[in-house]
């Protein structure tokens, strides 16, 4: 961990991991600072850092700005309501929200949008908009431009599903997130920011970002995100490692932690059964060894990730700012690393290899 965060180039200023198996918390250690720059210098293509008296040290309490890992949560209200039966799996969005005419072009469905699988590209300029209606006006025009059914990442997904969640349920997406996961979990450390007391992010200005928004603390850093108020399908959520531990745990545990549950065990396999439903399935990349036996996970651009292994009920959450002082292409090496080190610590804990054969 140490060693992730020290150094004029750390791969992050801070990281927090937790790792466990079943119930059991086996790993949760924090290195680094959650603030550890003023600002980023591109003339000398660094952090320009705080005085130590300045810095905020990073703790296991530490939130952090999720990033992407907001779609995970995003999916699970979309399942909630599948469960329900107001939302249909292979049901066309257009019928929930007309207004969505690009996609209703394509006919594009809830399951297309959940496995991203829709055509859509992958994100929109919605922060050079003028103002919320543009916003939607431009999502809703939006058209998919590649055939349909071929895995393509993209926002526009669960902002899509942002509209029809929010329009069948007649709540929002913070309200159907909190009363429907981070509530009934004890999650009280998760939520849409503000999150004052965040790790920072981005030294957020020009040409590197496409915002000028200064060094960016306890707001999302996510653009479109912020331009959408700090409430967005794909991003905006704040957690801690410790709160996200019990998100994967009852996931792990079909749905329910303590007396709470929030899914049934057939929709949780659902959502973490191949291709995966937010989640993705078996990706080396991130995932190191724990991939190759159904372990199902996701990343996020400031530096977020969680993976759950149902075949050995063992999860990783590793956070961290590596975004902080400026955005730089992503190295994914110490999360697969730190990945392959709970998969080998599983493996000798019960004799059977991960993956496919274990």
């Amino acid at each position: 961990m140490r060693e992730l965060t020290a150094g004029d180039r750390p791969w992050a200023a801070g990281a927090v991991v937790v790792a466990g198996r079943g119930p059991v918390i086996a790993v949760e250690r924090a290195a680094g600072w959650a603030v550890r720059y003023a600002s980023y210098d591109p003339e000398t293509d660094s952090g320009v850092e705080l005085p130590p008296a300045r810095r905020v040290p990073m703790t296991l309490g530490t939130p952090f700005d999720l990033a992407s890992l907001t779609k995970l949560f995003t999916s699970v209200a979309a399942v909630q309501q599948i469960e329900r039966g107001t939302l249909g799996m292979d049901a066309e969005i257009a019928a929930y929200v007309p207004e969505l005419t690009g996609a209703a072009a394509r006919r594009v469905t809830v399951r297309q949008l959940l496995t991203h699988t829709s055509g859509l590209r992958p994100e929109l300029p919605l922060y050079d908009c003028p103002d919320t209606r543009a916003r939607f006006d431009l999502l809703r025009a939006e058209v998919p431009n590649a055939a349909p059914g071929a895995y393509r990442y993209s926002d526009l997904n669960m902002l899509l599903l942002q509209c029809v969640l929010e329009r069948i349920t007649g709540r929002t997406l913070d309200v159907l997130v909190a009363e429907g996961i981070t509530r009934p979990l004890g999650m009280t450390a998760t939520g849409f920011g503000p999150s004052p007391d965040a790790a920072a992010t981005e030294d957020q200005r020009r040409p590197w970002a496409k915002l000028d928004r200064g060094m960016v603390r306890g707001a999302v850093h996510d653009e479109n995100a912020w331009a959408l108020g700090g409430v967005a399908g794909h991003a905006g959520l704040f957690s801690t490692a410790r709160d996200l531990a019990v998100f994967c745990r009852a996931l792990l545990a079909g749905g329910a932690y303590g007396p709470a549950r929030v899914l049934g065990p057939d929709f949780v396999e659902l959502l973490l059964t191949a291709p995966g439903l937010g989640f993705t399935v078996d990706q080396a990349w991130f995932m190191g060894e724990l991939a190759g036996g159904g372990a199902a996970g996701h990343t996020g651009f400031t530096g977020t990730s969680l993976v759950l292994d149902p075949a050995t009920d063992t999860f990783l959450v590793l956070l961290a700012n590596t975004v902080h002082p400026r955005r730089r292409s992503p190295d994914n090496t110490p999360r697969a690393a730190a990945a392959t080190t709970l998969a080998r610590a599983v493996r000798g804990l019960t004799g059977r290899e991960p993956g496919p054969t274990g």
